[in-house]
């Protein structure tokens, strides 16, 4: 069993026991979290897709830890103009473990 979810603006693809990465939450570590945005539920074959999302379905999730991602560096440069600017950025993400999906 799988379910497509909206999670911070982004689809994800989720199954039972499953750890994802997810822009920063809102939520304690430890805390249990609830996503309605269920776009698609497959449960074995039978497959139910809303429109836009799928009525009285829901994802609970378990908050495991808050941390940064690794950088990403950003360099800017105008070439024969001496301009060179070097920024770095490290995006702030939450890490889920998916307990149960609700059709």
């Amino acid at each position: 069993m799988y379910a497509i979810v909206e999670i911070a603006g982004k689809q994800f693809k989720v199954e039972k026991d499953q750890k994802i990465f997810v822009h920063r939450l809102d939520a304690e570590e430890g805390a249990q979290v609830e996503f309605s945005q269920i776009m698609l539920i497959d449960n074995e074959g039978a497959i139910s897709v809303g429109a836009p999302t799928v009525e009285g379905a829901s994802v609970k999730a378990k908050v495991l830890s808050h941390l940064k991602d690794d950088k990403v560096i950003v360099f800017k440069k105008k070439r024969r103009k001496g301009y060179k600017v070097k920024n770095g950025h490290r995006q702030c993400l939450t890490q889920i473990q998916i307990e149960e999906i609700v059709a």
